[in-house]
Protein backbone atom coordinates (compact mmCIF):
# COMPACT_ATOMS: atom_id res chain seq x y z
CA UNK A 1 0.00 0.00 0.00
CA UNK A 2 1.27 3.42 -0.52
CA UNK A 3 2.24 5.99 1.66
CA UNK A 4 0.50 8.85 0.38
CA UNK A 5 -2.79 5.70 0.85
CA UNK A 6 -2.39 5.45 4.08
CA UNK A 7 -2.23 8.59 5.18
CA UNK A 8 -5.44 9.72 3.26
CA UNK A 9 -7.11 6.86 4.97
CA UNK A 10 -5.55 7.68 8.71
CA UNK A 11 -6.53 11.16 7.91
CA UNK A 12 -9.83 9.88 7.32
CA UNK A 13 -10.50 7.54 10.38
CA UNK A 14 -8.91 10.44 12.38
CA UNK A 15 -12.39 13.34 11.17
CA UNK A 16 -14.32 10.22 11.62
CA UNK A 17 -13.44 10.15 15.15
CA UNK A 18 -13.24 13.79 15.80
CA UNK A 19 -16.65 13.89 14.44
CA UNK A 20 -18.20 11.12 16.38
CA UNK A 21 -17.17 12.58 19.77
CA UNK A 22 -18.67 16.24 18.81
CA UNK A 23 -21.58 14.36 18.06
CA UNK A 24 -21.63 12.47 21.18
CA UNK A 25 -20.60 15.87 23.53
CA UNK A 26 -24.11 17.59 21.10
CA UNK A 27 -26.20 14.85 22.23
CA UNK A 28 -24.82 14.57 25.92
CA UNK A 29 -25.09 18.35 26.15
CA UNK A 30 -29.04 18.06 24.56
CA UNK A 31 -30.44 15.40 27.34
CA UNK A 32 -28.40 17.52 29.76
CA UNK A 33 -30.35 20.63 29.03
CA UNK A 34 -33.40 18.68 28.65
CA UNK A 35 -33.34 16.86 32.14
CA UNK A 36 -32.49 20.66 33.88
CA UNK A 37 -35.42 22.37 32.11
CA UNK A 38 -38.29 19.61 32.86
CA UNK A 39 -36.76 19.99 36.89
CA UNK A 40 -36.92 24.16 36.51
CA UNK A 41 -33.15 24.81 37.18
CA UNK A 42 -32.83 26.64 34.28
CA UNK A 43 -36.06 29.17 34.40
CA UNK A 44 -34.36 32.01 36.37
CA UNK A 45 -31.85 32.37 33.85
CA UNK A 46 -34.43 31.94 30.82
CA UNK A 47 -36.92 34.47 32.54
CA UNK A 48 -33.62 36.87 33.18
CA UNK A 49 -32.37 36.50 30.00
CA UNK A 50 -35.79 37.51 27.75
CA UNK A 51 -36.15 40.54 30.12
CA UNK A 52 -32.92 41.69 29.40
CA UNK A 53 -33.76 42.03 25.61
CA UNK A 54 -36.68 44.51 26.92
CA UNK A 55 -36.82 48.22 28.35
CA UNK A 56 -36.85 48.14 31.63
CA UNK A 57 -40.60 49.36 33.20
CA UNK A 58 -41.73 48.06 29.10
CA UNK A 59 -41.54 44.79 28.59
CA UNK A 60 -43.27 45.10 25.06
CA UNK A 61 -40.49 46.89 24.05
CA UNK A 62 -36.93 45.36 22.72
CA UNK A 63 -33.92 47.45 23.18
CA UNK A 64 -32.07 48.62 19.56
CA UNK A 65 -32.77 51.21 17.11
CA UNK A 66 -36.33 51.13 15.49
CA UNK A 67 -35.31 48.89 12.00
CA UNK A 68 -34.37 46.41 14.50
CA UNK A 69 -37.44 44.63 15.18
CA UNK A 70 -38.30 44.60 11.44
CA UNK A 71 -35.16 43.00 10.87
CA UNK A 72 -35.46 40.24 13.58
CA UNK A 73 -39.32 39.57 11.81
CA UNK A 74 -37.22 39.42 8.60
CA UNK A 75 -34.73 36.85 9.79
CA UNK A 76 -37.08 35.01 12.04
CA UNK A 77 -38.86 33.98 8.69
CA UNK A 78 -36.00 32.52 7.11
CA UNK A 79 -36.35 29.30 9.96
CA UNK A 80 -40.17 29.32 9.04
CA UNK A 81 -41.29 25.80 7.14
CA UNK A 82 -42.43 27.64 3.92
CA UNK A 83 -38.61 29.46 3.57
CA UNK A 84 -37.11 26.09 4.65
CA UNK A 85 -38.89 24.01 2.14
CA UNK A 86 -38.14 26.23 -0.46
CA UNK A 87 -34.58 26.25 0.24
CA UNK A 88 -34.37 22.23 0.34
CA UNK A 89 -36.48 22.13 -3.03
CA UNK A 90 -33.97 24.60 -4.39
CA UNK A 91 -30.52 23.02 -3.21
CA UNK A 92 -31.68 19.51 -4.27
CA UNK A 93 -32.91 20.68 -7.51
CA UNK A 94 -29.17 22.32 -7.82
CA UNK A 95 -27.54 18.80 -6.93
CA UNK A 96 -29.82 17.44 -9.96
CA UNK A 97 -29.31 20.21 -12.27
CA UNK A 98 -25.75 18.77 -11.83
CA UNK A 99 -26.16 15.19 -12.04
CA UNK A 100 -25.81 14.24 -8.52
CA UNK A 101 -29.25 12.29 -8.21
CA UNK A 102 -27.98 9.96 -5.67
CA UNK A 103 -26.67 12.45 -3.68
CA UNK A 104 -30.30 14.91 -4.03
CA UNK A 105 -31.69 11.76 -2.85
CA UNK A 106 -29.57 11.62 0.12
CA UNK A 107 -30.30 14.84 1.08
CA UNK A 108 -34.00 14.71 0.34
CA UNK A 109 -34.20 11.86 3.17
CA UNK A 110 -31.67 13.87 5.81
CA UNK A 111 -33.46 17.13 5.38
CA UNK A 112 -36.86 15.02 5.71
CA UNK A 113 -35.90 12.99 8.32
CA UNK A 114 -34.58 15.99 10.37
CA UNK A 115 -37.93 17.57 10.30
CA UNK A 116 -39.89 14.70 11.31
CA UNK A 117 -37.47 14.25 14.45
CA UNK A 118 -38.09 17.72 15.39
CA UNK A 119 -41.94 17.24 15.56
CA UNK A 120 -41.29 14.27 17.30
CA UNK A 121 -39.00 16.06 20.42
CA UNK A 122 -41.68 18.87 20.68
CA UNK A 123 -44.33 16.50 21.27
CA UNK A 124 -42.56 14.78 23.61
CA UNK A 125 -41.76 17.56 25.80
CA UNK A 126 -44.23 19.39 25.22
CA UNK A 127 -43.62 22.82 26.93
CA UNK A 128 -45.52 26.15 27.10
CA UNK A 129 -44.62 29.38 25.20
CA UNK A 130 -43.25 31.58 26.93
CA UNK A 131 -45.62 34.38 28.58
CA UNK A 132 -42.78 36.28 30.04
CA UNK A 133 -42.68 39.28 27.65
CA UNK A 134 -45.20 39.88 24.86
CA UNK A 135 -44.47 37.88 21.70
CA UNK A 136 -43.91 40.09 18.72
CA UNK A 137 -44.78 37.78 16.06
CA UNK A 138 -47.89 35.39 16.18
CA UNK A 139 -46.84 31.55 17.52
CA UNK A 140 -48.88 28.48 18.39
CA UNK A 141 -46.86 25.57 18.70
CA UNK A 142 -44.80 24.35 21.80
CA UNK A 143 -41.61 25.80 22.59
CA UNK A 144 -39.02 23.10 23.74
CA UNK A 145 -36.69 22.93 21.33
CA UNK A 146 -37.53 26.02 19.51
CA UNK A 147 -38.80 24.63 16.04
CA UNK A 148 -37.17 27.85 13.75
CA UNK A 149 -33.55 27.03 15.64
CA UNK A 150 -34.10 23.28 15.30
CA UNK A 151 -34.99 22.87 11.58
CA UNK A 152 -32.92 25.68 10.75
CA UNK A 153 -30.08 24.01 11.97
CA UNK A 154 -30.95 21.08 10.30
CA UNK A 155 -32.24 22.33 6.97
CA UNK A 156 -29.34 24.90 6.50
CA UNK A 157 -26.46 22.57 8.24
CA UNK A 158 -27.43 19.63 6.51
CA UNK A 159 -27.67 21.54 3.29
CA UNK A 160 -24.71 23.29 3.52
CA UNK A 161 -22.68 19.73 4.52
CA UNK A 162 -24.11 18.29 1.33
CA UNK A 163 -23.41 20.97 -0.99
CA UNK A 164 -19.99 21.35 0.31
CA UNK A 165 -18.88 17.69 -0.48
CA UNK A 166 -19.39 18.76 -4.06
CA UNK A 167 -16.60 21.14 -3.62
CA UNK A 168 -12.68 19.89 -3.69
CA UNK A 169 -11.63 23.20 -2.50
CA UNK A 170 -11.25 23.29 1.41
CA UNK A 171 -12.14 27.23 1.25
CA UNK A 172 -15.42 26.34 -0.89
CA UNK A 173 -16.10 24.40 2.13
CA UNK A 174 -15.48 26.16 5.51
CA UNK A 175 -17.32 29.11 3.68
CA UNK A 176 -20.37 27.45 2.90
CA UNK A 177 -20.80 25.65 6.39
CA UNK A 178 -19.43 28.79 8.18
CA UNK A 179 -22.16 30.92 6.11
CA UNK A 180 -25.17 28.45 7.38
CA UNK A 181 -23.60 28.19 10.66
CA UNK A 182 -24.10 32.45 10.91
CA UNK A 183 -27.85 32.19 9.89
CA UNK A 184 -28.36 29.59 12.17
CA UNK A 185 -27.15 31.61 14.58
CA UNK A 186 -28.84 34.61 13.54
CA UNK A 187 -32.12 32.76 13.64
CA UNK A 188 -32.17 31.83 17.07
CA UNK A 189 -31.79 35.07 18.45
CA UNK A 190 -34.57 36.54 16.57
CA UNK A 191 -36.59 33.87 18.31
CA UNK A 192 -35.38 35.34 21.52
CA UNK A 193 -35.66 38.49 20.75
CA UNK A 194 -39.13 38.82 19.34
CA UNK A 195 -40.05 37.08 23.11
CA UNK A 196 -41.19 33.99 21.60
CA UNK A 197 -38.90 31.17 22.92
CA UNK A 198 -36.70 30.51 25.90
CA UNK A 199 -33.20 30.79 25.38
CA UNK A 200 -32.59 26.49 26.50
CA UNK A 201 -35.27 26.34 23.76
CA UNK A 202 -32.88 27.77 21.46
CA UNK A 203 -30.14 26.34 22.81
CA UNK A 204 -31.88 22.64 22.49
CA UNK A 205 -32.69 23.65 18.92
CA UNK A 206 -28.90 24.30 17.77
CA UNK A 207 -27.45 21.17 19.76
CA UNK A 208 -30.38 19.09 18.25
CA UNK A 209 -30.14 20.58 14.64
CA UNK A 210 -26.01 20.41 14.40
CA UNK A 211 -25.65 16.81 15.91
CA UNK A 212 -28.04 16.14 12.88
CA UNK A 213 -26.09 17.88 10.42
CA UNK A 214 -23.43 16.10 11.74
CA UNK A 215 -24.50 12.60 11.57
CA UNK A 216 -25.59 13.39 7.88
CA UNK A 217 -21.91 14.56 6.55
CA UNK A 218 -20.45 11.52 8.71
CA UNK A 219 -22.83 8.66 6.98
CA UNK A 220 -22.54 10.64 3.67
CA UNK A 221 -18.55 10.56 3.76
CA UNK A 222 -18.77 6.62 4.15
CA UNK A 223 -21.23 6.61 1.32
CA UNK A 224 -19.42 8.50 -0.74
CA UNK A 225 -16.17 6.22 0.52
CA UNK A 226 -17.87 3.51 -0.65
CA UNK A 227 -19.01 4.93 -4.23
CA UNK A 228 -22.66 4.57 -3.31
CA UNK A 229 -23.14 8.94 -3.57
CA UNK A 230 -21.38 11.21 -5.75
CA UNK A 231 -17.74 12.10 -4.20
CA UNK A 232 -16.77 15.50 -4.36
CA UNK A 233 -15.07 16.60 -7.67
CA UNK A 234 -17.32 14.38 -9.40
CA UNK A 235 -19.23 16.43 -11.93
CA UNK A 236 -21.18 13.78 -14.22
CA UNK A 237 -22.75 16.90 -16.03
CA UNK A 238 -19.10 18.37 -16.82
CA UNK A 239 -17.79 15.08 -17.33
CA UNK A 240 -20.58 14.57 -20.03
CA UNK A 241 -19.49 17.39 -21.66
CA UNK A 242 -15.94 16.91 -21.83
CA UNK A 243 -16.67 13.15 -23.45
CA UNK A 244 -18.67 14.69 -26.14
CA UNK A 245 -16.11 17.42 -26.76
Amino acid sequence: MKLSTVKTYLHREQGLLVGLVAGAALVGGFINLAGEMLEGDTQAFDVAFLKSLRMNGDLATPHGPSWMLDAMRDITALGGVTVLSMVSALAIAFLLTRGRVKQASYTMLATGGGALMGKLLKTLFARERPEVVPHLVEVTSLSFPSGHSMNSAIIYLTLAVMISRSFDERRARIFTIGTAALLVLAIGFSRLYLGVHYPTDVLGGWTVGASWALAMGLIATRLQERHQIEEPGNDPVADTKKAAV
